[in-house]
């Protein structure tokens, strides 16, 4: 068996460099910057960088910053930030050509944005719900998605 990459703390991180759909490369190579483990940004920021890192089709590391939110953030605002991070889960899953996995996540997002209600941190809840729904029904039907379909807006 072989030693896993830890941190200071003896949880496992995978220090491993990523490609730009964030899978792992082989250790050395150049890859997408990381996001650190510790990011806390206030909601602001974090619906900046992650929109962001969206505008440059990079919604995997999109992900990540937006599961710290969630990590990091209040309860209350729970569905939200899980809703973001899935959405972004899902345009990651269909850069990758994986429809089931992008449906499923897709599916998730847009239960969890419904349930996270209209506007808070003027984020669209209402019409990200609407394109993941919308996403998640033209892969069922066998439909192509564009790279521009990919590229949402997190705020109205």
């Amino acid at each position: 068996m072989t030693d896993r990459d830890r941190d200071e703390t003896g949880r496992a991180r995978n220090a491993r460099p990523r490609d730009r759909f964030g899978r792992p490369l082989p250790p050395g190579s150049p890859g997408v910057t990381r996001i650190p483990d510790d990011l806390d940004l206030t909601p602001t920021e974090t619906l900046d960088f992650a929109q962001r890192l969206l505008d440059d089709g990079l919604p995997f590391y999109a992900h990540e910053v937006l599961e710290a939110a969630w990590k990091n953030g209040p309860f209350e605002e729970r569905n939200l930030w899980q809703g973001l991070a899935q959405l972004a889960v899902g345009l990651t899953h269909i850069q990758r050509g994986n429809p089931k996995g992008a449906r499923t996540l897709l599916r998730r997002a847009a239960e969890r944005l419904n349930a996270a209600g209209p506007e808070l941190h003027s984020v669209d809840t209402a019409g990200l719900t609407e394109h993941a729904e919308a996403l998640s029904a033209e892969l069922a039907a066998g439909q192509q998605i564009s790279a521009d379909r990919l590229r949402i807006r997190l705020r109205a």
